[in-house]
């Protein structure tokens, strides 16, 4: 195997790295597509699908007085774009390449680099897709709608709080993925299924009793969802959240998925590829 050996300065070295994460997360982003522009139009539509859904749902089962006051759409939305982006980011860093990958038969290739390109690849098309929608929203139908946003740089905030906490369970699936492979495929698709209702994009935490609250708030996604309504609404303070929490859970979980992911990578054999 062919490797290069050539000496590099500190800040050589963390170019030549930001280069491979880079290229492999070009690669990550055209897995669903071989255009890049085709993948990201095929989120956009399936984002889109996932706000119409649930608007059409709330009006028919007539939930529509339940939510906060202000743009309707901008409230299903709070609750859509994270929810995408936390599911999207977990099940990339779960699908990501492991220590038994082919891939990783290439020197300057490691799993490192696999992981951080799966995240940033699911967070650019994620960010890129949240943009083009929101400027096609008030370009088309409500050209006041970003006006409302009462803080953006915070709502944007949780986005990226939600796609980190995504990364850290992920993080934490991949790790025993290796030993328990069919156990963390399931174990991930209940979870990604379970945030539809436990995410608490469907309706507001203020409203909850505290017996309902219980079934919720160990989930990281309904802290940032709840705390972005919050941002993004002038009258609305919720009271039953916290992104403080979603953020000291995420680093403990990223710190014990690194562990894991260090341990199993030690362990590593070709031989695992023939369990899945």
């Amino acid at each position: 195997m062919l490797q290069d050996s050539r000496q590099r300065s500190h800040l050589g070295s963390a170019i030549y790295l930001a280069e491979l994460v880079y290229h492999n997360a070009v690669r990550s982003v055209r897995k669903s597509h071989s255009n890049a522009l085709i993948a990201i139009l095929m989120n956009m539509l399936q984002t889109i699908i996932f706000v119409l859904a649930f608007y059409f749902m709330f009006m028919i089962l007539g939930l529509r007085g339940v939510a906060i006051r202000g743009d309707f759409l901008l409230y299903i939305m709070t609750g859509v774009f994270l929810y995408m982006t936390h599911t999207k980011t977990l099940g990339a860093v779960v699908g990501s390449e492991g220590p038994a990958s082919p891939m990783m038969q290439h020197a300057p290739m490691n799993t490192a680099i696999a992981i951080a390109s799966a995240m940033l690849g699911t967070l650019y098309i994620q960010v890129l897709s949240l943009f083009a929608i929101l400027f096609i929203y008030d370009v088309a139908f409500n050209p006041f709608v970003l006006r409302e946003i009462l803080d953006p740089m915070a709502c944007l905030g949780m986005v990226i709080l939600s796609w980190f906490s995504g990364a850290a369970i992920g993080m934490v699936f991949l790790a025993i993925k290796p030993w328990f492979p069919t156990f963390v495929s399931i174990a991930s698709t209940i979870y990604q299924r379970a945030n539809m209702i436990a995410s608490g994009k469907m309706f507001v935490a203020n409203t909850l009793p505290p017996t309902m609250l219980l079934m919720f708030d160990w989930n990281p996604l309904f802290h940032t969802i709840d705390q972005s309504r919050g941002f993004a609404f002038v009258n609305y303070n919720p009271r039953n959240s916290d992104w403080e929490y979603a953020l000291y859970l995420s680093l403990a979980l990223i710190m014990i998925g690194l562990m894991g992911e260090f341990y199993t990578r030690k362990h590593a054999s070709a031989s695992w590829s023939a369990r899945r």
